[in-house]
Order: structure tokens, then sequence, then C-alpha cells
């Protein structure tokens, strides 16, 4: 039987409630869902001697286009984006993701920081923000401040969030004629990615690749492929093109052998997966141009 260590809890009503806690309390984690950090605990991974549970904080549950940017609240769950139909239809590449994160009970309890906050190498929303070029909005004692997904992710279990703070936003630049895809290759229905690839396309008015981001998960990278991304900047889309991108990115990748799988193995699929998002993140991002030329 795995039992965590001793630990206080307590329960936050507002986002300056959870970050006194967290001040008062320095050895402290706060916890969501709850589904990354408790079995880590049970592992004796992690051991905070104070659990501060944010469930009740509704002011980071919601979904809002502002301009040209679409925000959501840290607080989001995983069902919640799923079966948003505004989600859907300006970042597809999110729908996709959470289709294939887990169960219906995971979905129903986790949120979307709490699966950045845990920066787990194979967890599939991270890839997703990286190559939609997400922000991230973190509060702490001297207020907000905004980082890219770059800056967010410092490696395997990192992130920029201080002990003292709590990431209350993630907000997704809206672009024009743009698509976006994530395929992932799991041992079982629900499982952790063995490789899975994402891509967010952006085309111009004469239908070349205007903007292009590649990201891989559970593969040894935490960046976007620009590699792979030069090769189709400029052009328009065909599939030589997609062959190249994937040889590249499988490539950059640097995967590990494990239970998942050996290296080559993950490379193939690397390679695959690459082509896969980016024929699909291009035919949706054709779709919304021409629907966009018939209403114009």
């Amino acid at each position: 039987m795995q039992i965590p260590a001793p630990f206080d809890y307590a329960r936050a009503t507002t986002v300056n409630d959870a970050l006194a806690l967290l001040e008062r309390h320095p050895d402290s984690r706060v916890v969501a869902g709850g589904h990354s950090l408790l079995p880590m605990m049970k592992l004796r991974l992690a051991r905070p001697e104070w659990l501060i549970d944010i469930n009740d904080l509704y002011e980071l549950d919601f979904i809002l286009r502002e301009g040209d940017y679409l925000r959501v609240g840290a607080m989001t769950r995983h069902t919640t984006l799923l079966e948003s139909p505004e989600i859907a239809r300006l970042f597809p590449i999110i729908t996709d993701a959470e289709r294939v994160i887990a169960d219906p009970i995971v979905r129903n309890r986790g949120t979307i920081g709490g699966s950045l906050c845990q920066a787990d190498p194979a967890e599939d929303l991270s890839t997703c923000c990286v190559v939609l070029r997400a922000e991230a909005v973190i509060r702490g004692p001297g207020g907000e401040r905004t980082v890219s997904m770059s800056e967010f992710h410092r490696g395997p279990y990192e992130t920029a969030v201080a002990q003292n703070e709590i990431l209350v936003e993630v907000r997704f630049p809206i672009l024009p004629r743009s698509g976006s895809a994530y395929e992932k290759v799991e041992r079982r229905v629900g499982d952790w990615a063995v490789v899975a690839a994402g891509a967010a396309v952006s085309l111009a008015e004469d239908g070349t690749i205007d903007d292009v981001a590649i990201g891989l998960t559970a593969a040894g990278i935490d960046r976007t492929i620009t590699e792979a991304e030069a090769v189709l900047h400029g052009k328009k889309p065909t599939e030589g093109l997609f062959i190249e991108a994937g040889r590249i990115a499988a490539a950059a990748s640097d995967p590990i052998a494990d239970q998942r799988g050996p290296v080559d193995y993950k490379r193939h699929l690397a390679d695959e997966l690459t082509r896969r998002v980016l024929r699909h993140a291009c035919a949706r991002a054709l779709e919304v141009r021409h629907t966009t030329t018939q209403e114009g």
C-alpha cells in the first residue's frame, strides 16, 4: 500500500486567500484535480507539509474571447475544454488532445492549470499550448505577470510558477486562416503518450504557409521544431513538404528507451505523427480560409 507522508490541509475560497495561505505555509502545494500530485505524494516523490485546495476558486473557471485572444481560466476542467464549441472552432488541437487525455473520471476533475503546472514531459496540453504560442498569466504577492510557454516550462516537472504564486489564466492568440491538430500513440486508452505530435498552421491569403509551429510529446524535446518549421514557411502545403518535416522532426527528437518502446520506434512515430498533424492542420486551415472567403 502506498501512503502519503503526513500533511495539513486548507481550502481556499478566493485567489487572494490561496496566495495568503501559500505565503503563510512555505512548504505547501496547491491541489485541484489531484490526479498528478496525489500519486506522487503516495510514492513519496512529493512531500508537501500543506495542501491548499483551490477547487472553490470559481473565478478561475472560464473561457472568454477578448479581442484577438481566447482567455481560459486555470481551473477550467478538461471536460469543459472538450465540450466547448469555441475551442473546437478556434483551436481544434485542444479538442483532439482532450479526447485522448486519460478517461472521463480524470477529465471531469483535472484542470488545464494542473496539467501545465505538473509539467510532465508526456503531458498533452503542454505541447498544444507551446505550438499555439499561448501565454501563461501568473499571480503572486506582487501582482500579475505574463510569460510565454517557452519561459513557463523550465524542464521536467519544473515551471516558472514560484511557490507563493498561482497560474490563473492561459491566453491563446487567435490567428486568421489557421488550423491545428494533435495525434497520439498510446499503449492503451487513456495512457501517457508513447509519442504524440501537435501542429498549428496559419495560411497567407495566397495559400502559402505564413506561420507554423510543430511540437512533440514524450520525445525528449521541449521546444517547437524550428528546423522542420523552416522547411514549410512561405510554401504551399504539399505531401512532399510534410514528409521532409517529419524526417527532420524525427532527427531532432531525443526519446529514451523504456517500457513504452525502443528509441527507433519512437523516432518512427515522431516522423509519422508529424506528417499526420501537418496534413490535418493544413486541411483545417484551408477550410477556414475558404469559409472566410465565402463570407467576405
